[in-house]
C-alpha cells in the first residue's frame, strides 16, 4: 500500500491506473477507523480495480462547541488496517494541503436536506462535508464512491451534489456494520462506559420493534412516540425520533418505504441509527 501526504504525490501514484484506464474506488474518512470503515474498503475492493482511502480530520466540519483539536487521530494503526483488507493508496493530506494558506472563499451548500435531523443541531456541519468531499472528489477523481449507510443523510447529501454537480461518480451506499447485539459501529462507541455500553443496544431494539409495528399498521406517529418513550426510559437524552423518505422527504404516514432516524446521547456520547422500512415486502 502507498501512502501520499500531498495532492501531487497521489496523482503521480495513480496516474498508471488513470492511463491504463482501470476504476478506481473511494472511500473517504476522518480516521480512527472500525470494522464499518473497513467493509467500505472491502466493498470498494470487489467492485473497483485500484481502490484510494483517505484519512483527513476536516476542521471546517466542526461546530464552535465541537473538539477538533482532541478528535482522535489513529494514522498508523489505521494504516496497518487498511494494508490488511487491500487498500491500494492511502491518502492522507495536511490541512495546508487541503486548503492552502489563502481565505478560503469558497462552500459548497446542499439546500434543504441539511436543514433537517442532525443538520439541525449541528449547523454549518454539512457545508463543511460536502465542501471537502467536492474537494477530495476533484483531487482523487474517482469511478465510484463508497458511504456508509449509518450516516443515511450524509449519504443522501452526497448523492444530491454529485448529481447538481454532474460529477461522473457512482455513490455505493454500504449497510451498516453492527456488533453482535445491534449496536451501530461508530468511533464515538469507545467513549461509552461499559454500563452504558450495555444500554446502547436499545437504540436498534427501538427500531425492529417499530418496523415490525409498521409492518402491522400502526400508525406511524404512535410509532415514533413509542421509540422516544422507550429511549427515555432505558435512560438517553433524544435529539430526533423522525421519519422521512429514503431522499429525506417528509413523510406522515406509512404509505411507502421510509427510512427511521435516531439521534440520541447516552451520557456525553451522542449515537445515531436508522432503519429503512419497507412499504410492502
Amino acid at each position: 500500500m502507498k501512502t501520499e501526504t500531498t495532492i501531487q504525490g497521489l496523482n503521480a501514484a495513480l496516474a498508471p491506473a488513470r492511463i491504463a484506464r482501470k476504476t478506481i474506488g473511494f472511500v473517504a474518512t476522518m480516521g480512527n477507523l472500525h470494522q464499518g470503515h473497513l467493509n467500505l474498503v472491502r466493498e470498494a475492493k470487489k467492485l473497483c480495480d485500484l481502490v484510494v482511502v483517505s484519512i483527513f480530520v476536516n476542521p471546517i466540519q466542526f461546530g464552535p462547541n465541537e473538539d477538533f483539536d482532541n478528535y482522535p487521530r489513529t494514522l498508523e494503526a489505521d494504516s496497518h488496517l487498511l494494508a490488511d483488507v487491500g487498500c491500494d493508496v492511502l491518502f492522507a493530506p495536511t490541512i495546508q494541503q487541503m486548503y492552502g494558506d489563502h481565505e478560503r472563499k469558497t462552500t459548497v451548500s446542499v439546500h434543504g436536506i441539511t436543514d433537517i435531523l442532525c443538520g439541525q443541531s449541528r449547523p454549518g456541519h454539512f457545508d463543511g462535508v460536502a465542501t471537502v468531499v467536492t474537494k477530495l472528489f476533484n483531487i482523487v477523481q474517482p469511478n465510484t464512491a463508497f458511504f456508509g449507510q449509518k450516516d443515511w443523510q450524509q449519504l443522501a447529501i452526497i448523492r444530491a451534489m454529485t448529481r447538481d454537480l454532474n460529477f461522473s461518480i457512482d455513490i455505493v451506499g454500504v449497510p451498516i456494520t453492527r456488533a453482535e447485539d445491534g449496536l451501530a459501529l461508530s468511533s464515538r462507541n469507545a467513549y461509552l462506559t461499559a454500563e452504558q455500553r450495555q444500554t446502547a443496544p436499545v437504540i436498534y431494539q427501538a427500531l425492529t420493534t417499530a418496523q415490525q409495528q409498521l409492518q402491522q399498521h400502526t400508525d406511524l406517529q404512535q410509532v415514533l412516540a413509542q421509540i422516544d418513550l422507550t429511549l427515555v426510559n432505558a435512560g438517553f437524552v433524544v435529539d430526533y425520533v423522525k421519519a422521512y423518505t429514503p431522499d429525506l422527504l417528509p413523510v406522515t404516514q406509512f404509505d411507502q418505504d421510509i427510512v427511521l432516524f435516531i439521534a440520541a446521547k447516552l451520557g456525553s456520547t451522542r449515537l445515531i441509527d436508522n432503519l429503512l422500512v419497507k412499504f410492502s415486502d
